[in-house]
Parts: structure tokens; C-alpha cells; sequence
């Protein structure tokens, strides 16, 4: 028994361990067999190792691009197919290259994704949980606000509020942001409802704990796994959202390389030159399929039923 005592534990066994020493122990204990679920999927790692290559493509846009993304050679370079005079992907109608466009053009895409993120998981998580907790009148406005952006499709939202406020990025992220925050209230409402009764709240609520405390440090935190899982599905609905904005001219101004935008001023030469149109609609093809590999991959590791097995 003294030569077991003496033995320390390994860095693995010290995250396994069920009788976890501080709060910051179990906090990576359960990360590190989320993380252990999450590897065992093949197609998850492949989303993300795609979301990793669009972030560090973004990064390092300004060395990775040949080419300037807005300035091209239109008396050499106009419409070249791609492969010829080192023009990889070809060129536009503006003799831009479209490889530079593109790999400047992801900078938009995570600007959008990220900002949409931010303002709309937020407004939903507090909405859901306050309507959620509340109950009553709360809850009735709340969910019938809620119901009334639902009723809506979100593209067609989006158009009136961009026509609204007037094209740029900055309104078109405004816009899907709006569309977006009602499904998130609604996933942060049931989770709430499934637990606002259950014994540790009441215990909370013994201890003279406010709504707002029980609602801030604790229903919130416990809906922050389905929140994640829905916003990753979702950002493949945000990209396309964004191009259809920008394909109709709501979005991103020229000459700007909005992925949308690019598919617009290449739909007239769809016939002859595929390769405008056809290169960015690829590349929003990918990151799409990229953020739902991730987003199917995260859903089955932080499912609590898997997490009971």
C-alpha cells in the first residue's frame, strides 16, 4: 500500500480522477473527455482541421495572397483561365486574381461569423434563460416576441433590415445578427424549464441567492453547451445568409472580396468563364461543410446522454 501511496498519478489519470482537488482540476477533467469524444470522430476533425486552415488563412492573408484583391491587369489578365501565367484559380472580369480575392475575402467571412456570434448567442442565452426561469407574464411577451422574428424567414428579414439601415458590412452583420438571436432563445428556454425546479436550484434559492445570481451563475452556465453546439451548426446558414446579401449588392461593397459579392459579378460569364462564379461559390461550399462536421462532431461530444454512458 505505501509503494501505490508513493506512486503519483499521471497527467491522465490526474484528469480521470473522480474525486477531483479543485474547481480548475474537474473543469479540465471534463474538458479532456469532451475533447477525447470529440477526436474519436473522424468527419470532426476534418471540420475542424477546415476551420483551422480558414483562420490561419485569414490571418495571414496579406503574405499568403500573390496578388493584390483589388487591384488587377485588365489589359493582360482579364478573365484568364485558371493555371495560366501563374494565376492559379484565373482571373475576373477586372483582371483581379481570384486566389487573392478569395484568401482576403475569408477575413470577411470570420468578421461575419464571429460578430454574428457575438451579439446573437448572447441576446438569445438571456432571453431564453430570464423567459425560461421567469415563467408567467415574463415569459409569454418574451416567447411571443420571439414568435413574431420566427414567423419570418431570415433571408427575407435580413433584406428589409439592410434595405432599412442601407447596404455595407457592417448593417448586413447588424441584420443576420437580429434574424438570428429567436432559435438560441428558444433552445436557452427549454434547457432552462428542464431544470429550474430540479433540487440544487431550490438549494440555491434557500441560500438567499437573487433570480438574477441563479439565472447569471447558474441556469446560464448549464445552457452554454447546446448554445455552442447550435451556433456552430449555424454558422454555415450565417455564411450563406452574408452571400446572398452580398450576391445582391446589400452586403459587402465593391471592391471589397465578399465571397458573395464575387459570385454576383460572376454570374454574366457563367457560361464561358465558369471559374468567376464558380470559385468562391466552391470555397463557401467548404467552409460551409467545415462549420457542420464541427458542429455535428461538437453535438455528440458534449451530448449529456453520451456524457452518462
Amino acid at each position: 500500500m505505501s509503494q501505490t501511496a508513493e506512486t503519483p498519478p499521471t497527467f491522465r489519470e490526474w484528469l480521470l480522477s473522480d474525486r477531483p482537488q479543485s474547481r480548475a482540476q474537474a473543469r479540465l477533467g471534463r474538458a479532456y473527455i469532451v475533447w477525447r469524444r470529440f477526436s474519436e470522430n473522424r468527419l470532426a476533425l476534418i471540420g475542424l482541421a477546415i476551420i483551422l486552415a480558414l483562420v490561419f488563412i485569414a490571418i495571414f492573408a496579406d503574405q499568403l495572397a500573390p496578388y493584390s484583391p483589388v487591384q488587377g491587369n485588365l489589359r493582360g489578365a482579364r478573365l484568364l483561365p485558371p493555371g495560366t501565367d501563374g494565376y492559379l484559380l484565373g482571373t475576373d472580369d477586372q483582371g483581379r486574381d481570384i486566389l487573392s480575392r478569395l484568401i482576403h475575402g475569408s477575413r470577411l467571412t470570420l468578421l461575419v461569423v464571429g460578430l454574428v456570434a457575438i451579439i446573437a448567442a448572447p441576446i438569445g442565452l438571456i432571453v431564453g434563460t430570464v423567459s425560461g426561469y421567469a415563467g408567467g407574464w415574463v415569459d409569454a411577451v418574451l416567447m411571443r416576441i420571439t414568435d413574431i422574428f420566427l414567423a419570418f424567414p431570415k433571408l427575407v428579414l435580413a433584406l428589409a433590415l439592410v434595405a432599412a439601415l442601407g447596404p455595407g458590412i457592417e448593417n448586413a452583420i447588424l441584420a443576420i445578427a437580429v434574424t438570428s438571436w429567436p432559435p438560441y432563445a428558444r433552445i436557452a428556454r427549454a434547457e432552462t424549464m428542464t431544470f429550474r425546479n430540479s433540487d440544487f436550484i431550490q438549494a440555491v434559492k434557500l441560500m438567499g441567492a437573487s433570480p438574477f445570481r441563479i439565472v447569471a451563475r447558474h441556469v446560464m452556465p448549464l445552457c452554454m453547451s447546446s448554445l455552442i453546439v447550435r451556433v456552430t451548426l449555424d454558422m454555415a446558414g450565417i455564411i450563406l445568409t452574408a452571400a446572398g446579401l452580398g450576391f445582391l449588392g446589400l452586403g459587402a461593397q465593391p471592391p471589397m472580396p465578399e465571397w458573395g459579392a464575387m459570385i454576383a459579378s460572376g454570374r454574366r460569364f457563367i457560361l464561358d468563364q465558369w471559374w468567376v462564379a464558380a470559385m468562391p461559390g466552391f470555397a463557401i461550399l467548404i467552409v460551409s461543410l467545415g462549420f457542420n462536421l464541427l458542429g455535428d462532431g461538437l453535438r455528440d461530444a458534449l451530448d449529456p446522454k453520451e456524457a452518462g454512458q
